[in-house]
């Protein structure tokens, strides 16, 4: 059978001696994996289009669990992101993410969306850890993870939110805070971001400035909610630590 198909690569590796075998992420489809013949040659056709987080259109044809690469055409190349360190860090963990969390074929219009927002972000410069969060958010929900923001998760009341439990899977009010001695406190800033990340389209994303504090203590809760409800081992992430870590 012959698709075409809008898709960002999200994954690349070698396969012989001079092929690629892509993971495209698809509007119409999810993801597809095609061999694309040639593209480690330097005169190849495919060379370009078959590059990490390139946005194009492509054509092949599948009988099997792969496809084979006919045609493609790029929409968008993201040069900048590979041109950078900090660049191509963040968005290797956004591609993994969704590499990782999505099953073959599954169609996810909105969340192709969502990551070629966050690819253009990453692009036009904006804060890399919230445009990490914003995507984070968009795999919790649609993994079923949403964390409870709206009400208490003990005593279901619409309480001034005073913690969140990661174990619960969302907010405390005060009088239930001691139901979870490991639930993280909550500031209103960090309250009011983590509704926002749920509701926000990152296609609406201008420039933000956050404060460092509020910024890691987000990056605290969410990687600790992460590691409870998803449990992924992620080497993108691990790369991201080792940038901080050392001051890369």
């Amino acid at each position: 059978m012959q698709y075409r198909v809008q898709g960002i690569v999200i994954r690349s590796m070698d396969y012989g001696e001079g092929n690629k075998i892509i993971t495209l992420f698809t509007r119409e489809h999810g993801k597809l994996s095609v061999v694309a013949r040639g593209a480690k040659k330097v005169k190849s056709r495919y060379g370009s289009s078959a590059q990490l987080f390139t946005c194009g259109d492509y054509l092949f044809f599948k009988s099997g669990q792969l496809g084979t690469l006919n045609h493609a055409e790029i929409i968008e190349p993201f040069h900048k992101i590979r041109e950078d360190l900090h660049k191509a860090a963040h968005a290797s963990y956004l591609s993994e993410l969704t590499d990782r969390m999505l099953g073959d074929q599954e169609g996810q219009p909105f969340l192709y969306d969502q990551l070629k927002a966050s690819l253009q972000a990453i692009q036009e410069d904006k804060d890399l850890q919230i445009i990490d969060h914003l995507y984070e958010m968009k795999m919790f929900v649609l993994a079923g993870y949403t964390p409870e923001l709206e009400q208490c998760v003990v005593c279901r009341e619409n309480a001034e939110p005073f913690a969140i439990s990661v174990g619960m899977g969302g907010m405390l009010c005060e009088r239930c805070k001691l139901r979870d001695p490991q639930a993280i406190p909550l500031t209103p800033g960090v309250y009011k971001l983590l509704r926002l990340f749920i509701q926000m389209d990152v296609r609406r994303l201008g420039q933000i400035d956050v404060k460092p504090q509020t910024k890691q203590l987000l990056k605290t809760i969410l990687r600790a909610y992460f590691d409870t409800h998803v449990g992924l081992k992620l080497k993108s992430r691990d790369f991201l630590d080792q940038m901080d870590k050392y001051g890369v």
